[in-house]
This record gives structure tokens, C-alpha cells and sequence, in this order.
């Protein structure tokens, strides 16, 4: 007898989901067009004189409508991705994979490039029947023009991701006249070939092969965890699943012990990850609730209730309630809403102006001919706000010291956005200090402010340094 062996890969089969109507489809599309809406125009929105959201590389800074947001505030990046992190544990402890369903890249391209195959080489027994059929101008005709609006999408979603960071109308006039940068022309090029092929080719493929969320979200997981379910007590009573017959009212099925599933596979057909919720949980399922919206449609065909498949959770399909508000859940809530509001309250109260202080440590002090002691300093002022001003500097805290900045002045004008560096000399007699390291501090405080409150104003802490044998 010759020896069987198996393969370590399985065949990878095509899947050809089929459209459906209803309540969680309706969610979804509504979804979509809101992301898409946001993603496509949101790089024309003007805020003043520049554009709302903007990603300014260059000058290491990012603008959210009314927001600058400086390198230095990269607490608030760790804030938000924390506050995500939180927020994706929260969501899926509580409802399941909704994100990968209904918010993920991957899924929202996927469904306008299976909308798009659907539109060209129809539903999903044509397009079964197309793939299969030799090569002929019927065919070649409906893949070309697919591909074709495939890439078209593609590419204006990659030119799109570089709008965010350059002035989206100066940027098109660069495309347009083939003179954009190279690194907008690279990063175009390399999002429309990954579009192109995790949404077109790839699709289910990368959530159940290449996303790490499906592999860990069941660590997240409980018994009252909302999942796409179907009910195997209602759908198989007895007897198992079985078609239906003529004149056979619903009642009378359920006493012969039928099940309410009529193995339609209707609910196999929609999944877009291909898989029989059936089956149970399954990592490859997303959440997206197609398959209920297909057995709703079924059974309201057949006069049967609804919710054979269900949003419901594992103490409920046992016969049990679902506790929404548990310890777990209390603790993700509380957590998330305590870092949002640190972070509001931390972008909220933002001062718009810093001052930074740096000794000039070569020598580290001067002995002057008429006996001082002199101490260098580099200032930094750096403004974060939107529009120019002016700051008064001064020294304070080091008594009988003298100062003097740079030039001889002592105001400042920096341009938004942007930081300007000043350097300070100050004098002391020895006899006036008591200590080799004396502390002090320069002050910045805004010249140009309307006089209608507390001036915004900066202070910075310095060490003067004197040798020990002068004192």
C-alpha cells in the first residue's frame, strides 16, 4: 500500500461572500461612509491659514485644528496610545471583535473592494461561475476593469495618507506636474501596492493569518462577553437540523423535536471570513453580525423568530443572564475615563510658552579682573503658540548679582512654532555668596499679552557656580 502523507498547508480557497440586507449590514455601510467621509476630506479642511490636521515632519510639529502639538509634548502621544490600549481592552471584554467588524482598515477597504467586485463581475454565483470559465473576452474585459478600479482606489488612498503631511492643494499641484517629492512619491507608491493587496487579494486572509488581535482576544474573553452566536438548543432541538415542509406550520416543527436552522447555509455564504458560526466560536469571526441580518432574513422568510443567531454571550446561550457590569468591566471604565480626562485636563491647561536653561560648562565660571565671578547660560524660549510674541526675560533669586543677555536687550520676539536661544552673563561678588552652588531663576513672561488676565510666563531654575577657595 503506498504511504499518505498530508501536506503542511492547507489549499487556500477562495471565498465569495454574498450580499445581505439588514439591520447590521445598514450599521456597517453607515460606518464606512462616516470613516471614509473623514479620511478622504479631511486633509481640506482649513484652520486659518494652513490646513486643520497636519503631520509637519519638517518643523517637528503636528496641528489638530486648534492644537500645536511640540516633541516635547510626547506625553500626550503616550497618553493616547494608552487610553487606545485601554479602550480596545474595555470594548472587546464587553462586545467582542465589534472593532475588527466595523472600524478596522482592513475590514472598512475590504468591504468597498468586495462592493466594487460585486458592482463589475456580479453576485456570488456568477462570480464563481466567472472564475471558473476559461480565459475570454467576457472575462478579461470584468477583471481588467476591476483591477483597474481596484488600483484607483487604491492609489487615491495612498496620495490621500501624504496629504496629512504637506498643504494638500500645494501637494496635488506636485503630483499633478510630476514634480512631488520623492518620499511622497514613495510613500504613495508602497500604501497604493498594500491597499491594492491586503484589500483586493488578501482580505480574510490577513485577519485570520497576519493579525495578532485574533490570535490574543481570547484573553479577553469571558462567559458574559457579547459574541456572534448561534443557538444550538433552538437550532437542533432533537431532531437536527432539516429543510422544511410544505404545510408544515412552525409549531408542529417544533414538536416533532426539528431544529429552527434549515441548513440553508445562508449564514456560511455572507461571513466574509468564510466560516459556519455554527460551528462556534471561531477566531476567524470579526463580529460584524452579516450573519444574523442572512438567518434573521431566513427566518422571517419561514415565519420562524428571529434571533436563531444572535448577539448574546455564554451564560445566556446557557440558560443564564449577561452581567454587563462586573469588576473587570467597572475596572477597564474607570481606568479609561480617569487617563481621558488626565489628558484633557493636561491639553487643557497647556502652557503655550516654556523657557529652558543650559550652563555653559566651558570653563564653568570666569574670574573677571575687578574680582566677580561670571557664570554663562544659554536661554531657550520656545513658542507654542500660533502666532508670534514678544517675552521680557529677567533673573531672579541670586542676591547682588548682575545680568545682562546677549546684544544688550532683553525682549524677545519668536515666530510661532518656533524657539529662539539668547545667552545670559551674570556677575556676583564672592563675598555675597555663601555656598560654591547657588540656586536662581530666569524668567520669560509674555510683553505682548491684551492685559486681560495673568500674562502666560515661563520660569527655569539655574545653578551659579563659584570656586570654593573665593568664598
Amino acid at each position: 500500500m503506498a504511504e499518505q502523507t498530508e501536506g503542511l498547508y492547507a489549499a487556500h480557497e477562495k471565498v465569495y461572500p454574498q450580499s445581505v440586507h439588514g439591520f447590521f449590514r445598514r450599521m456597517k455601510t453607515a460606518i464606512l461612509v462616516v470613516a471614509y467621509a473623514v479620511y478622504f476630506l479631511l486633509p481640506y479642511v482649513r484652520w486659518g491659514d494652513r490646513q486643520a490636521v497636519l503631520f509637519d515632519i519638517p518643523g517637528r510639529q503636528f496641528f489638530l485644528f486648534g492644537l500645536r502639538v511640540a516633541p516635547e509634548d510626547i506625553i500626550w502621544l503616550s497618553g493616547l496610545l494608552f487610553i487606545a490600549a485601554v479602550a480596545l481592552f474595555f470594548v472587546t471584554s464587553l462586545a467582542g471583535r465589534v472593532f475588527c467588524g466595523y472600524f478596522c482598515f482592513q475590514t472598512l477597504w475590504s468591504d468597498l473592494f468586495l462592493w466594487i467586485e460585486e458592482k463589475v463581475e456580479g453576485g456570488r454565483s456568477r462570480r464563481i461561475r466567472l472564475d471558473k470559465q476559461p480565459l475570454n473576452a467576457d472575462k478579461a474585459i470584468k477583471k481588467g476593469v476591476k483591477h483597474a478600479l481596484w488600483l484607483g482606489v487604491a492609489l487615491i488612498t495612498g496620495i490621500t495618507f501624504t496629504l496629512y503631511f504637506a498643504d494638500a492643494f500645494q501637494l496635488w499641484s506636485q503630483y499633478l506636474t510630476f514634480q512631488a517629492p520623492v518620499p511622497a512619491l514613495f510613500t504613495a507608491g508602497l500604501l497604493t501596492a498594500t491597499t491594492y493587496t491586503m484589500a483586493g487579494w488578501a482580505r480574510e486572509q490577513v485577519c485570520t493569518y497576519m493579525c495578532p488581535y485574533a490570535r490574543f482576544q481570547g484573553a479577553m474573553f469571558d462567559k458574559d462577553t457579547l459574541i456572534v452566536a448561534y443557538d444550538p438548543n433552538r437550532g437542533e432541538r432533537t431532531q437536527g437540523r432539516q429543510p422544511p415542509k410544505r404545510g408544515e406550520t412552525y409549531e408542529e416543527r417544533v414538536a416533532a423535536g426539528k431544529g429552527d436552522c434549515i441548513d440553508c447555509g445562508y449564514c456560511v455564504k455572507v461571513c466574509p471570513t468564510g466560516i459556519d458560526i455554527r460551528e462556534g466560536q471561531q477566531y476567524q469571526c470579526i463580529t460584524c453580525g452579516l450573519c444574523i441580518d442572512a438567518c434573521n432574513t431566513i427566518m422571517e422568510s419561514q415565519g420562524f423568530p428571529k434571533g436563531l443567531i444572535r448577539y448574546t454571550s455564554e451564560n445566556e446561550l446557557e440558560g443564564g443572564k449577561t452581567r454587563f457590569l462586573r469588576p473587570k468591566i467597572l475596572g477597564y471604565a474607570g481606568v479609561l475615563l480617569a487617563a481621558t480626562a488626565a489628558l484633557g485636563y493636561s491639553i487643557a491647561t497647556q502652557s503655550l510658552m516654556d523657557l529652558n536653561v543650559a550652563k555653559v560648562r566651558n570653563p564653568n565660571y570666569i574670574l573677571e579682573p575687578d574680582g566677580r565671578i561670571k557664570n554663562v547660560y544659554e536661554l531657550r524660549v520656545n513658542n507654542k503658540d500660533q502666532e508670534s510674541h514678544r517675552y521680557q526675560l529677567s533673573m531672579e533669586g541670586l542676591a547682588g548679582a548682575e545680568y545682562e543677555f546677549q546684544g544688550g536687550f532683553q525682549e524677545l520676539t519668536v515666530d510661532s512654532g518656533a524657539n529662539q536661544t539668547v545667552r545670559a552673563y551674570v556677575w556676583v561678588d564672592p563675598e555675597r555668596l555663601e555656598n560654591p552652588r547657588t540656586h536662581f531663576t530666569f524668567r520669560a513672561v509674555r510683553s505682548d499679552d491684551p492685559g486681560d488676565g495673568e500674562p502666560e510666563s515661563s520660569e527655569a531654575s539655574a545653578l551659579f557656580y563659584a570656586p570654593e577657595r573665593l568664598l
